[in-house]
């Protein structure tokens, strides 16, 4: 009898070859073919799943996306449950604002292939829409953070805006910095950055 395969796992076996191709050789790598080899399936097979380069690139940044958005969505949850300006709403907002860096292996590649996808969607139309909702998802998550952490300035929305997109800027430089020089911007750096950044406007709570 033959084995079924499960479709769902067996896209997501491809889509994780393209992750690894991207973080050790770049986006320019990621055909078919290599696509293929790297996951140790037939180009007929990957062509099962996905009809073209394009189909599986789009489909491989929309399932990065998807694991960003959902850790700062399950982080972001646990901001909310912090009381305002403590010790422990701190720590929630390092640890959300963690989830863009990479600060470990799985969080490095989906930060790679993620910064690899965004670039790429500058001259790969096909690659627009999910450029558009990925910067949509991250934004939002952002200025829900900088309400949450400006308490009565919500009729202030252009300052909040502003503060909405510095972060954002940050974080971008942050982990861009992080991806090319990890051995200068450790985790420990990166923390001390997000601290200082944070202090702007969310002064740090005195350690007890």
């Amino acid at each position: 009898m033959p084995k079924i395969v499960d479709a769902e796992a067996r896209r997501q076996e491809v889509v994780q070859a393209v992750f690894r191709i991207i973080a050790s050789d770049g986006l320019e790598r990621a055909s078919l073919r290599e696509v293929a080899d790297e996951a140790g399936l037939a180009v007929g097979s990957v062509r099962h799943y996905f009809a073209s380069s394009d189909e599986l690139l789009v489909f491989s940044f929309a399932s990065v996306i998807d694991r960003i958005s959902g850790r700062l969505e399950s982080a972001l949850l646990a901001v909310e449950g912090e009381t305002p300006g403590s010790a422990g709403q701190h720590a929630a907002v390092l640890n959300l604002l963690g989830q863009f860096l990479p600060l470990d292996e799985e969080l490095a590649v989906d930060a790679c292939v993620w910064m690899a996808f965004r670039h790429a969607a500058r001259i790969k139309p096909v690659l627009a829409t999910e450029a558009e909702r990925s910067h949509r998802a991250v934004a939002a998550i952002v200025g829900r953070l900088i309400i949450l952490l400006s308490p009565g300035e919500a009729e202030a929305r252009q300052g909040l805006v502003t503060e909405a997109e510095r972060l954002l800027a940050t974080m971008d430089g942050l982990c861009m910095h992080a991806l090319l020089q990890p051995e200068w911007m450790t985790a420990e750096m990166c923390s001390d950055v997000l601290t200082a950044h944070l202090a702007a406007f969310a002064p740090v709570p005195a350690t007890p």
